[in-house]
């Protein structure tokens, strides 16, 4: 199961007693200075959520001190933003120097600032690129000056943008410590929905502290369903219509939480945590509906009975777990892995490379910003047929076209392009033969692995399903979606085990979700609420639709999103295409006349194909694209 090259050493998980004492403190060394900064994260841990300790007491001793460091820094983030003894923009001020603060600790590999600290030798020693946190930070230095959400939608924004990269570290700590196929999920909104449980169920128990500073981290679209609370609450009134708020919220937040398939096809030691963060969430939830009007007074807790019924089977069982698996012991402090950069403040950044010249040394031609399409989607078809018209097996087009593919990502960076949509693996290919699946697989596997990209400003994102992909290509896919998120240049999305009918169907699912759970009136459902729940939310409309090898028909391919999009269709093989193909496809749309429904006589302003002012579109660019 693990490699055996030279790196980490790794050990048995200790049992108890004196060896997991030793072996705590195997992660981080002998320097008092350190191990008296995670000895404070500990402490604070335990004393102001001892919840989380006990989930934490449920993970190998040796990852132990790295996740109270993690804990401690978002809480530290949360106890600047929250100090009332200030005003807002102190706060966000004190919120911003910590945040900077940070940056030049990472860059220096220490800090005089004992939390900091502990944070900073985690992301050394395990090799953790806490540059991801960055988005989180932000929203909490933004969160110091109030918020309002007035849906549902927004709400979920918020809270996913907190959550998820201090989730996500805790994901790649699992992956760096060897845990296996760590927090492996069968469906990315499994693992959402329960972080929206998570961040709703701390919004009900902190209730009474949230009030008493004016805030109100409720939607109003949930407070809408209940005439007359958002004023009790303001006021500390208990109330029929506050008691019905609670009722209902608490109802969804369990339902959010409760998430069968949460550990389907994951490493048992972490399942167990999620298992008993699960319970130890509905046993919260519980304390909440107990509660009653002092909910508005101080915030409920389980009882110790309740938190014990869930904790001791939940520890015997993570001993079981991790008995079975050797776990990676970090690096010495001392060896600092070059990998690990140092992070930028968000204002600052980075620098990257330029993609490589084309060998013909062609530039791309001059499009003026208002005639470049935004979306440019690909069909990358004809590998197989040119392969067969060379003697060649199926499979060495696919590899063939790997060429192609790179020489489009580079097209599009110099072009300007802001998103790139490449079709590589639908839903319908599963019906060929292993042979030609297997080499595909095996080419994504190559290319994850090398990532011609790394210096380049790609942000890449995966779009499909994990199921029957494996599960080292979904892990590596999802990494890369991690590592590249902050970056703000060419957004490329490669469709692999992706069907369009499949993406509308889950979408309405979604939909008959919330209308069960009372979030959505179902004759009030627009276009923009279906939108809105695709796999990919944020992803534009497609303006140019392209497919090579001379066939004529989109494939399933991102029907809602090129419903208006025009249609380019070309007869080469998709390995006999380089980025000046790409370059030739947006000329082409510059050409076009896109109405959006309007007469031929009134087209819409501002786009390709209407009359421009003397001496600018029409007379820039269209000549050098290449023929």
């Amino acid at each position: 199961m693990f490699s055996t090259s030279p790196g980490p050493r790794r050990s048995a998980v200790p049992r108890a007693g004196r060896r997991t004492t030793r072996s705590l403190w195997e992660a981080v060394g002998d320097d008092p200075a350190l191990r008296a900064a995670y000895r404070l994260c500990r402490a604070r841990t335990k004393r102001q959520d001892p919840a989380e300790y006990a989930l934490i007491q449920l993970v190998p001793a040796v990852m132990r001190p790295a996740c109270w460091a993690l804990w401690a820094a978002a809480n530290a983030i949360d106890d600047l933003a929250d100090d009332h003894s200030v005003d807002a923009e102190r706060r966000a001020e004190r919120v911003g120097a910590w945040i900077a603060a940070l940056d030049h600790d990472v860059a220096t590999g220490s800090s005089t600032d004992p939390v900091r600290r502990a944070l900073v030798d985690t992301a050394w020693r395990w090799r953790l690129d806490i540059s991801g946190l960055h988005g989180a930070m932000a929203v909490v230095r933004r969160d110091s000056h109030g918020q309002r959400f007035a849906d549902w939608n927004s709400w979920r924004a918020w809270g996913r943008g907190t959550l998820l990269p201090w989730f996500d570290q805790v994901r790649d700590l699992f992956d760096k410590a060897g845990a296996g196929v760590a927090l492996r999920l069968d469906r990315q909104e499994v693992y959402t929905t329960f972080l929206d449980g998570v961040r709703l169920t701390d919004i009900l128990t902190d209730l009474s502290a949230d009030l008493a500073q004016g805030d109100l981290l409720l939607p109003g679209q949930a407070l809408d369903r209940f005439p007359g609370c958002e004023d009790d609450l303001s006021h500390l009134r208990w109330s029929p219509a506050t008691a019905a708020l609670v009722t209902d919220l608490t109802r969804l937040a369990r339902a959010w939480v409760t998430q069968p398939a949460l550990a389907h096809g994951m490493h048992p030691g972490p399942a167990v945590v999620l298992d008993t963060m699960a319970g130890l969430l509905r046993a919260q939830l519980d304390a909440v509906d107990a509660a009653g009007p002092a909910l508005l007074r101080t915030p409920p807790r389980p009882s110790v009975a309740a938190t014990a019924r869930l904790v001791v089977p939940a520890r015997a069982r993570s001993a079981l777990a991790w008995s079975l698996t050797p776990v990676t012991v970090p690096r010495p402090r001392e060896a600092r892995p070059p990998a690990v950069p140092a992070q930028s403040p968000p204002a600052r950044r980075p620098v990257f490379d330029r993609p490589p010249p084309h060998p013909s040394g062609e530039q791309p031609p001059r499009i003026p910003a208002d005639r470049m399409p935004t979306h440019v989607a690909v069909i990358m078809d004809g590998n197989g047929r040119w392969a067969r018209h060379r003697g060649l097996p199926r499979h060495e087009g696919h590899r063939a076209g790997r060429a192609a593919a790179r020489e489009m990502v580079y097209g599009a960076l110099e072009i300007g392009l802001r998103h790139l949509t490449l079709y590589t693996l639908s839903t319908e290919n599963w019906k060929r033969d292993d042979e030609e699946i297997g080499a595909i697989l095996d080419i994504l596997r190559e290319e994850l692995e090398d990532y011609p990209f790394q210096d380049l400003d790609v942000r890449v994102r995966w779009h499909g399903r994990p199921e029957r992909l494996p599960q080292d290509v979904v892990d590596s896919m999802r990494l890369r979606e991690r590592t590249t998120r902050d970056r703000t240049g060419l957004t490329l999305t490669t469709c692999i085990n992706y069907g369009g009918r499949d993406e509308i169907t889950r979408a309405a699912a979604a939909l008959a979700r919330r209308v069960r759970d009372g979030e959505l009136d179902p004759d009030a459902i627009s276009e923009e609420d279906l939108a809105r729940h695709l796999p990919l939310p944020d992803m534009p409309d497609v303006d140019l639709l392209w497919r090579t090898g001379a066939e004529q028909r989109v494939s399933n391919f991102l029907p809602w999103h090129t419903s208006y999009a025009e249609l380019y269709f070309t007869p080469d093989h998709w390995p006999e295409t380089d980025r000046r193909h790409l370059w030739q496809a947006i000329g082409e749309y510059t050409r076009r006349q896109r109405r959006h429904g309007a007469s031929a006589d009134s087209p819409v302003p501002g786009t390709p194909g209407t009359a421009p002012p003397s001496g600018t579109a029409e007379d820039v660019g269209t000549s050098d694209v290449p023929g």
